[in-house]
Parts: structure tokens; C-alpha cells; sequence
């Protein structure tokens, strides 16, 4: 046991860099990458803004999947977001997405 201590922080990283890159891919496959990036704006918000202005809201999980789900506009502009049913992205794919974008700093 004590031959793993050294290794602890290493594991960590890796047990959070995993679900990130799998939540990466998750929206380059939804292709939500197309509007967004990371960390400048395209056609819609950087994912950095969008976890900037939910930061602290305990229901923007549920709105924004709701957002992304059934489109709209005037939150971030006149530029209309499409609706992304489930066949262009899971609902299990979509929370995990909506959980990424959301801890982005």
C-alpha cells in the first residue's frame, strides 16, 4: 500500500482526465464545435463564458440541456441556436457535455 502513495496524485489526474476527453469528444462528435470552442467566441458563446455566467446556478444543468435540446435565441445574441435532438446527441451524452462545459474555469 504504501508503494502506491508516490502514485496518488497521478491517479486522480487521470481518473479527471479521462471523463474530460471523453466529454471533449462528446461535443467535436455532436459537432457543437462547429458554433463553440473553449475559450473564444465563434458563432455562439466560448463554453468558458457559458460556465462564467451559470457558474453557481444549480438549475442551469437543466436549462441549458433544455436550451440545446429545443434551440433558441437572445441569450447570447440574435444568432438562433438549432435544436439538437437525440439522435444527433444522447441525453446521457449531453449531461456529461453539459457537466464539462459547466467546470470549464
Amino acid at each position: 500500500m504504501k508503494a502506491l502513495l508516490p502514485l496518488l496524485p497521478l491517479l486522480g489526474a487521470l481518473a479527471f482526465a479521462a471523463p474530460a476527453q471523453a466529454s471533449e469528444a462528446i461535443v467535436k462528435k455532436a459537432r457543437c464545435v462547429a458554433c463553440h470552442a473553449v475559450d473564444q467566441k465563434r458563432v455562439g458563446p466560448a463554453y468558458k463564458e457559458v460556465a462564467a455566467k451559470y457558474r453557481g446556478d444549480k438549475a442551469a444543468p437543466a436549462a441549458l440541456f433544455d436550451k440545446v435540446r429545443h434551440g433558441g435565441s437572445g441569450n447570447w445574441g440574435q444568432v438562433p441556436m438549432m435544436p439538437h435532438p437525440a439522435d444527433k446527441i444522447s441525453d446521457d451524452d449531453l449531461k456529461a457535455a453539459i457537466a464539462w462545459i459547466l467546470a470549464l474555469d
